[in-house]
C-alpha cells in the first residue's frame, strides 16, 4: 500500500524540483564572465612555449649564443692595431724560443760522396752562419740549388742528430767526351754534361765524339763504341753527320760511314767483312755503308793510280 502511494505523488512536486533546478541554472549564468581566469595560455605564450621546444633554437640558445658573445669579444679586441701587436709579437718570442732550443740548432755541415772540388763548390753556395736552427734551413730550396751543378746527379739534404747537416751527393760519372765548336765537355751516359775539359789528353781514356747534336745520342755512340772495339786504337772516335747520322773515324784517316737506321748492324757487316778479307788494310778512304745492300768503297789516290795502270797494260788502253 505504500509503495502504491510513493508512486501516485504528485506531479506537482517535480515540476517544482525542475524549476528550481533551472532556477539555479539561471543564477550561475547570470553570474560575472570574469569571475573564474581562463586557464588557455595566450597567444604569445604558446608560440614561446612552441619555439622552445624546437631543438634547434634551445641549440641556438645554449651553444650559438655564447659562441657569437665570446667571437664578438674577440673580434673587438683584435680591431685595435695595438692589441694585434702586442699578440703578434708575443707569439713571435715564444716560437723563436722553441725553434732555438739546444735540440733543434744545427752546427756544421758535413757533405758526402762528393770529390774535394765538388765538395768546396756545394760549401761555397751554401753560406750557412752556423749554429742555425733547424726551423730556418729550407732543405728543398738548397737540394734545387745544389743541383744546378752539372757534375751533381743527385742530392740528399737532411739534419742528423747532434746538429748536423748532412748533404749526400750523388755525382754524374762521365763516359764520353764531346767536342763541339773549339770545346770539349765530358758527358755522361743520358748526354748531360758534367764538366768541361782543358785538353783531349786530360781523359785520354774515354771515348770522342763530334758534331752538332751527339750529345743527344750518346747512348747510339756508346753501342757503336762497344762494336768498334776490333778496330783497337786505330779508333779516333765518331762523328754526327746532319744530327741523324754517325761516322766512323780511324786513326788512318778512314771512314765508315754508317746508315740512319741499325748502324750497328751495318759496323758489324764492315768488321766481319775486314775480319774476312782484310778490307780496311788497304788502301780505301771510304767505305759507305748508307745502304747496307750495296755498301760502296773509296779507294785512295795512289790505288786509283795503279789500277788505272793495271788496266792500261791488261787492255793496251790508258783510262786517262
Amino acid at each position: 500500500m505504500r509503495s502504491l502511494m510513493r508512486k501516485s505523488r504528485p506531479s506537482g512536486t517535480y515540476h517544482s524540483v525542475a524549476a528550481r533546478r533551472a532556477t539555479g541554472a539561471g543564477s550561475i549564468a547570470q553570474g560575472p564572465a570574469n569571475s573564474h581566469r581562463d586557464p588557455a595560455p595566450s597567444r604569445l605564450a604558446y608560440k614561446v612555449h612552441r619555439l622552445w621546444l624546437t631543438p634547434t633554437f634551445r641549440a641556438m640558445l645554449r651553444v650559438g649564443l655564447p659562441i657569437g658573445a665570446v667571437l664578438l669579444t674577440v673580434g673587438w679586441y683584435f680591431s685595435i692595431p695595438e692589441n694585434r701587436a702586442a699578440v703578434a709579437d708575443t707569439f713571435t718570442k715564444v716560437q723563436r724560443s722553441v725553434q732555438e732550443r739546444p735540440e733543434f740548432m744545427v752546427k756544421l755541415m758535413a757533405v758526402e760522396g762528393a770529390t774535394p772540388v765538388v765538395s768546396d763548390a756545394v760549401r761555397q753556395m751554401l753560406p750557412i752562419d752556423f749554429p742555425i736552427s733547424s726551423f730556418d734551413l729550407d732543405l728543398e730550396a738548397m737540394r734545387q740549388e745544389i743541383t744546378t751543378l752539372d757534375v751533381v746527379e743527385k742530392a740528399e739534404l737532411r739534419v742528423r742528430p747532434g746538429g748536423v747537416l748532412e748533404v749526400a751527393i750523388t755525382e754524374r760519372q762521365p763516359v764520353i767526351i764531346w767536342r763541339h765548336e773549339g770545346i770539349l765537355d765530358l758527358l755522361d751516359r743520358t748526354g748531360h754534361r758534367v764538366a768541361s775539359l782543358m785538353a783531349r789528353n786530360g781523359r785520354s781514356d774515354l771515348p770522342l765524339i763530334a758534331g752538332a747534336g751527339a750529345d743527344d745520342a750518346v747512348k747510339e755512340a756508346l753501342d757503336l763504341i762497344e762494336t768498334a772495339r776490333p778496330f783497337g786504337p786505330q779508333l779516333r772516335g765518331l762523328v754526327r753527320v746532319g744530327e741523324r747520322r754517325w761516322d766512323v773515324v780511324l786513326a788512318t784517316k778512314q771512314r765508315i760511314l754508317l746508315p740512319e737506321t741499325d748502324p750497328v748492324a751495318a759496323l758489324e757487316q764492315v768488321i766481319a767483312l775486314d775480319q774476312a778479307q782484310e778490307v780496311m788494310a788497304r788502301d780505301l778512304t771510304v767505305v759507305d755503308m748508307r745502304n747496307p745492300l750495296r755498301p760502296t768503297l773509296r779507294l785512295g789516290e795512289p790505288a786509283v793510280e795503279e789500277l788505272r795502270r793495271i788496266r792500261a797494260i791488261e787492255f793496251g788502253v790508258d783510262d786517262q
